[in-house]
């Protein structure tokens, strides 16, 4: 098969339809592909009139369907990468299994996109997952689509701020919780408005789960769908703003903050963060804060930046090659990062600058016959891809 293809484990592009994450951060800055997924959702009218980066879940499938095919993207759902081959240090095919059963596929640059780093691992590529000393990594989420809370009373429970720092709304919602007989596993919980009596509820954290552990994540999904009830229920009981509050759905799978973070040729640290580093080869600027939520639920059931305060920071396209094996390149949290650098990048509008860049790059590869190593380690050859991608 020539071309691009997209092999997708869901049932739809992107997996941050898939966790329900309704907002989209650090993408006001952000042009290109995340100005495109903005306009066309304005189309289908599907952000929230109040808050910019709020957005429905089903329209945005709907979009990056639409956007997939219009530029001619072989999309694959249900498909599942089960190894891969490396021959003279090149990533050359990969296997999958779906319905169709096991399959092979060739091709001259991947991209890992799986967010845990996945196929990285299946390569081979090195790769760090959580705290440096203890090995703990950031709680997963089970996020939930609400309705019901059309009262002008619900607006002292709701974020509206661009960002996540507002923690008065976050605090009154924590303390409706627990007034109504549940002690939540996160103590910052969020309502964002999606539409005028729709709602993302954010208010779970599940501990100590690590992305490769199936039992684990399993049953951190029963557990957290079970405590998403049980908030409702809470807050229900109560009357007033939350009198005709309703669970519409909860996400198809939890939302897992911390993966693998590949090996790249170049590791993002928490000092690049500190000083602002800035890059020859970079590929977005991220203003985000450092935003790790608790690994332990005994010091702490919130978030914080662990005493990093970073300024606006550029992503090199280094730290999107892998750095073990030619031919592989890495998109969103699964780059190369400390645990500290990750916990600014992770989020969605980062992941879709690193998206495009990494798919541009891909192409110039292929076009140009030649590998991501050989372009990175050729100075004249990356200013000749940067100069074709800025023109």
């Amino acid at each position: 098969m020539g071309g691009t293809a997209l092999l997708c484990s869901n049932h739809h592009t992107g997996a941050w339809t898939a966790g329900a994450l309704t907002l989209i951060l650090d993408s006001e800055n952000k042009s290109g592909l995340m100005s495109e997924v903005y306009d066309r959702l304005d189309q289908y009218e599907g952000r929230s009139e109040l808050t910019r980066n709020r957005y429905d879940v089903e329209v945005m499938k709907l979009v990056l369907d639409e956007l997939c095919e219009e530029a001619g993207v072989t999309v694959r759902l249900h498909t599942q990468v089960t190894s891969a081959d490396v021959v003279d240090g090149r990533l050359s095919s990969i296997q999958t299994h779906s319905k169709s059963g096991f399959e092979s596929w060739e091709g001259r640059v991947f991209i890992d996109c799986t967010g845990d780093g996945d196929l990285g691992a299946l390569a081979g590529n090195g790769f760090e997952m959580g705290h440096p000393e203890t090995g703990e990594v950031q709680p997963m989420s089970l996020m939930a689509i609400v309705t019901g809370l059309s009262s002008p009373e619900i607006d002292r429970y709701v974020v509206e701020s661009g960002g996540v720092c507002s923690d008065s709304p976050k605090d009154v919602l924590f303390e409706a919780i627990e007034y109504g007989g549940h002690s939540a596993s996160y103590q910052s919980p969020s309502l964002f408005r999606i539409h005028p009596d729709v709602y993302g509820l954010m208010a779970n954290h599940q501990y100590s789960v690590h992305c490769d552990d199936a039992e684990g994540i399993s049953r951190a999904t029963r557990e957290a769908r079970a405590e998403i009830h049980k908030i409702i229920r809470a807050l229900k009981q109560q009357g007033g703003a939350f009198a005709q509050l309703r669970l519409v759905a909860t996400a198809e799978q939890i939302g897992v903050r911390e993966g693998r973070r590949l090996h790249g040729l170049y590791r993002l640290t928490v000092d690049d963060l500190i000083r602002g580093a800035r890059f020859e080869d970079a590929i977005a600027r991220a203003t985000f804060c450092v935003d790790v939520h608790s690994t332990n639920p005994k010091l702490g059931k919130g978030y914080g930046s662990s005493g990093g305060k970073a300024q606006p920071y550029d992503i090199p396209l280094r730290a999107l090659v892998a750095q073990d094996l030619d031919g592989l390149l890495m998109a969103g949290r699964c780059i190369s990062g400390d645990f500290w650098a990750h916990a600014s990048y992770r989020v969605t509008g980062n992941a879709v600058a690193m998206g495009e860049a990494s798919g541009a790059f891909a192409g110039y590869c292929v076009a140009n016959q030649c590998t991501p190593h050989t372009v990175c380690s050729d100075s004249e050859q990356l200013s000749d891809y940067f100069g074709q991608v800025d023109s």
